[in-house]
């Protein structure tokens, strides 16, 4: 037991210490958990007219009551809707998403942020945020097909 401690210890020290790259190579995490409805229905865009890219935006609400001074009594509920950019690129789960997701649906995603830039139409540098979304979970009972 102590000797497996000591080469933990002995093997922290060297990723600190050393310039090797695969010897501070760290694990991290980049996770999104998004349970809301969809804003828009889908569309499908081609990215560097190679990858096809399944597009929507999904509605988060965040309700809270207030409070009136000391009392307590309830005050007026208060909510705050953020909107979120969900891009899919898994080849299935971006052809499920542009089939059956609908403007409304309520949905869980889990996946990824992405930070990017673009270039509008007219010529001005934007930052966007995205969630890459890798797991969708159809929430609502009226999913029928696009027609």
């Amino acid at each position: 037991m102590l000797r497996k401690v000591a080469a933990q210890v002995f093997r922290q020290t060297l990723r600190h210490n050393s310039t090797d790259v695969n010897l501070i190579l760290e694990k991290s995490v980049n996770r999104v958990q998004l349970l809301g409805r969809v804003g828009q229905d889908p569309v499908m865009r081609q990215v560097d007219s190679k990858n096809p890219v399944t597009i929507f935006s999904l509605a988060t609400n965040e309700m809270w009551r207030s409070t009136e001074g000391e009392t307590n009594q309830a005050g007026d509920v208060s909510q705050k809707t953020s909107w979120h950019r969900v891009s899919v690129f898994k080849p299935g789960l971006r052809d499920l998403a542009y089939q059956y997701v609908k403007r409304g649906s309520r949905i869980y995603i889990e996946g990824k942020l992405d930070y990017g830039e673009y270039v509008d139409k007219n010529l001005v540098r934007r930052q966007a945020t995205t969630i890459i979304a890798d797991n969708i979970i159809f929430l609502s009972e009226n999913v029928r097909e696009k027609s």
